[in-house]
C-alpha cells in the first residue's frame, strides 16, 4: 500500500498580521503611493498628447515663429477666452513631461512663452521627412485604445481572436496601417542611412520585402544610385504603389517566393508574424540570396527588447510596445527568441546594430 502523505495543517496565526504601516517607513509608503498615481494616471498624459496634437498645437507654434504665449495660442486656435486657464494646464502637464519647453516671464505681469523640442517638431504634420503625426495618431485613436480596456476578460477568454478582433471582429486598420508605414520610411531611413549606412556597402541588388510604396527602397537608392532596389509585396499593394524612374515593384507573396537578389531588406516585418511565419518567410530569404562569400544577406529592421541605450525609458517603450502590437497579434522578440528563428531555418551567423532607438538593425548570413 503507497504510503499516504498528509498535507501541512494550516498554520493559526497567534496574532493579526503586521499592518504594512509597521514594514515600511513613511517616505517608502508615500513614495509607493505617488507611484500608482502615477502609474494610473499615465493615460492622463497620452490624452494630454492627443488633445494637443488635435489642437495642431505643434504646428501653431512652428507657424508663429517657435514660440507662443498661452493668450497667441488660445487665440490662434481658436478656442473660447474661458478656455484659456484650461489651456494653461493643459500646457503644464505637457512642459513638465517635456513635451514642449516653457519660458518664465520677466516680470509678473507677463506671461509665460511655450517653444517646441525635438520631441513636438516631430509632430509638426507638415514636415513630410520627420513627421510622427501618423503613428502617434494610430497608438492614441480610440479605436486602438478601447480593446484594451477589456483586456482581463480577453486574457480569462479561451478564444485565440486578437485582442483587437475580440473588440472590433476585425484584426487591422488598415488605413492608419498605411499612413503609419510611409511616415515611418520616412524618419527612420534617413537616420538608418546616416548611421549605418555601411551595411548597404558592396550590394548589387536589393529587395525590399514587403516594402509597401516603397518609401525605403526609394531612399536606399537616392543614397546608392548604383544599387538595382526592387520592391515585393501582394498585387494589390503594388497596384496602388506610384511609379518610380528608380525602384521597380514586384508582385507576389513573400511565403511562395521572393525572387534571388544580393541582399534582402525587411524593415518592421518580423513583428507581425509568429515564430513559424517567420521560419517560413526566412527560408524564402536563404533561398534568395547567394552564399556569404558572394555577398549574400539580409538585412532587418526590427525591434530586439534588452539591447540598446542602458536606460529604462528605452527598456520601458519597448515592452510597452510589445503589448500595444499585441492587440494585433504581433510580438516583440528578445535576442534569444530572434536566434532561436535564426539557427532554425541554418543561417550561419547574425549581427545587432543597436542604434536605432527602440529598434535595431540585424544583418543576418547564411
Amino acid at each position: 500500500m503507497p504510503p499516504i502523505h498528509s498535507l501541512p495543517k494550516e498554520k493559526k496565526c497567534s496574532a493579526k498580521m503586521a499592518p504594512i504601516q509597521d514594514k515600511h517607513s513613511s517616505q517608502e509608503l508615500l513614495q509607493a503611493q505617488v507611484d500608482l498615481w502615477h502609474h494610473a494616471l499615465g493615460f492622463v498624459k497620452s490624452m494630454a498628447l492627443k488633445c494637443a496634437m488635435e489642437l495642431q498645437i505643434p504646428n501653431t507654434i512652428q507657424h508663429h515663429g517657435g514660440s507662443m504665449t498661452p493668450s497667441e495660442l488660445a487665440m490662434k486656435i481658436g478656442l473660447h477666452p474661458s478656455k484659456l486657464p484650461r489651456l494653461r494646464r493643459l500646457m503644464r502637464v505637457l512642459t513638465v513631461s517635456g513635451i514642449f519647453v516653457v519660458r518664465e516671464p520677466a516680470s509678473p505681469d507677463k506671461e509665460v512663452v511655450y517653444g517646441l523640442t525635438p520631441t513636438t517638431r516631430l509632430l509638426v504634420s507638415d514636415k513630410a521627412n520627420s513627421n510622427l503625426f501618423p503613428i502617434l495618431s494610430l497608438m492614441l485613436d480610440s479605436t486602438v485604445i478601447s480593446p484594451f480596456l477589456g483586456m482581463h476578460s480577453w486574457f480569462l477568454d479561451e478564444c485565440t481572436t486578437s485582442l483587437f478582433k475580440k473588440a472590433h471582429g476585425l484584426n487591422t486598420y488598415n488605413q492608419l496601417i498605411n499612413n503609419v508605414m510611409v511616415s515611418d520610411s520616412n524618419f527612420l531611413m534617413d537616420i538608418i542611412l546616416r548611421e549605418c549606412g555601411d551595411v548597404f556597402l558592396g550590394i548589387n541588388s536589393l529587395i525590399d520585402v514587403a516594402g509597401g510604396h516603397g518609401g525605403a527602397a526609394k531612399a536606399i537608392t537616392k543614397a546608392f544610385p548604383q544599387m538595382k532596389c526592387s520592391v515585393l509585396d501582394l498585387p494589390h499593394v503594388v497596384a496602388e504603389a506610384p511609379a518610380d524612374d528608380h525602384v521597380s515593384f514586384i508582385a507576389g507573396d513573400m511565403f511562395k517566393h521572393i525572387p534571388p537578389a544580393n541582399a534582402l531588406f525587411l524593415k518592421s516585418v518580423f513583428h507581425d508574424w509568429g515564430d513559424e511565419d517567420c521560419v517560413k518567410i526566412l527560408k524564402k530569404c536563404k533561398e534568395a540570396i547567394p552564399p556569404r562569400d558572394a555577398g549574400g544577406k539580409v538585412i532587418i529592421i526590427d525591434m530586439v527588447v534588452g539591447p540598446g541605450p542602458n536606460e529604462n525609458v528605452t527598456r520601458e517603450t519597448q515592452v510597452l510596445f510589445d503589448l500595444f502590437i499585441m492587440c494585433f497579434e504581433g510580438i516583440e522578440r528578445e535576442e534569444f527568441k530572434w536566434k532561436n528563428i535564426f539557427m532554425e531555418v541554418g543561417f550561419s551567423n547574425y549581427k545587432i546594430i543597436a542604434v536605432m532607438g527602440v529598434r535595431s538593425v540585424i544583418e543576418l548570413y547564411p
